[in-house]
């Protein structure tokens, strides 16, 4: 699994105040979009603070100045701007208008996370999955998968029934393996009916087995026997 490096631009979420900026930024408007977010800004408002930081970063409507971009976001997330926040952790991790440092990019992610954001709680995940920066706990990268899973981030749901696979959580796995297969992934049917055979549960395995078998899966066959093999024993 690798990080998802994913930059975003808040203006998408701008307060009503600040139709003006956004337009101008659609309509690539540059140096008006500028004006108003920085004073907006000004009256620390942090989306448009963050705003004005990609401004800076990208040299739209301004010279290109790093240092102004990295005081304008920073002030954003200092306000507990969740986005600001997990902007900053990411440009930490790629090495994009801030040096990489894995630790730095924890602490912004686990404050992005706090207040909800669900690709941060992926993030976060992945690193604790991958032992990336921090010791590998799947226990850790499970529950933050969860909640990002919860938040309707659709990666999240696809891998946490994985992992809770991995930490012998069956309930929690099977829990979100049933939504993945109810949202096209087509081996969530093979893992399902794994765990109700380690379970002893064939009945209930059985028609997750043959709709592994309709899905393709080349080792759902093999399933089928051991499975029923184990529970006539």
């Amino acid at each position: 699994m690798k990080i998802i490096f994913l930059l975003h631009v808040t203006i998408l979420l701008l307060f009503a105040s600040m139709n003006d900026a956004l337009s101008a930024f659609k309509s690539k408007e540059y140096k008006k979009s500028f004006k108003l977010y920085r004073q907006e800004a000004k009256n620390n408002n942090p989306i448009a603070q963050n705003a004005l930081s990609y401004l800076y970063f990208n040299g739209l409507g301004t010279p290109k100045d790093i240092q102004k971009g990295r005081y304008w976001i920073k002030k954003a997330a200092h306000q507990a701007d969740s986005q600001a926040q997990f902007d900053i952790a990411i440009m930490y991790l790629t090495g994009r208008n801030f040096d990489k440092d894995r630790k730095k990019a924890l602490f912004w992610l686990e404050r992005s996370a706090d207040l909800g954001h669900k690709e941060a709680q992926f993030n976060i995940a992945l690193m604790y999955y991958n032992g990336d920066g921090v010791d590998q706990n799947l226990s850790k990268s499970a529950a933050y998968l969860n909640e990002s899973a919860k938040n309707g981030y659709k990666k999240a749901r696809y891998l946490a029934g994985r992992v809770y696979m991995q930490i012998m959580d069956f309930n929690n796995a099977l829990r979100w393996l049933i939504i993945s297969d109810k949202e096209g992934d087509r081996e969530a049917s093979y893992l399902i009916a794994e765990i109700y055979c380690t379970q002893g549960e064939y009945k209930k395995a059985k028609p997750w087995i043959e709709t592994a078998i309709k899905n393709g899966n080349d080792y759902a066959s093999e399933l089928k026997l051991t499975c029923k093999e184990e529970n006539t024993k």
